[in-house]
């Protein structure tokens, strides 16, 4: 699934490029949505992120799409797979400025680890609707 959003002067840091904590923001609120789209009624809270890259700076003005693409299940926790990237202004082509890998753990009303329920296949793997 594909979230997109445009990187605004209060997104930028002292450099006058896309602050880091508000990419992170974005990556966990947009992969959220989509697990949550993915598990519906399950309360799903993030538990961590790895391997993340920035991996160029992003200009004022700049498209992000975010693509997020589910990875691996486990019994209570769920993985996707975050690619940004960026179609600066002016620019033509996107670039891949970000990725990370995010994931959600499935808990129950006292924040206890629960399982997932079994599906056959997540909402975001299906083929577009046409």
């Amino acid at each position: 699934m594909d979230n997109y959003t445009i990187v605004r002067q209060e997104h930028l840091n002292h450099y006058g490029f896309l602050f880091g904590g508000a990419m992170l923001k974005w990556v966990d609120e947009f992969a959220w949505l989509v697990a949550s789209r993915d598990f519906s009624g399950c309360p799903l809270v993030t538990v961590g992120m790895d391997r993340i890259s920035f991996r160029q700076p992003v200009a004022n003005g700049s498209i992000l799409r975010f693509r997020i693409l589910p990875l691996q299940r486990g019994e209570t926790s769920v993985h996707y797979a975050v690619n940004v990237f960026a179609d600066a202004p002016g620019e033509n082509m996107e670039k891949e400025v970000f990725s990370t890998t995010i994931t959600f753990v499935h808990v129950d009303a006292n924040g206890n680890k629960v399982p997932l329920p079994r599906k056959k296949l997540l909402p975001s793997q299906a083929p577009p609707a046409e």
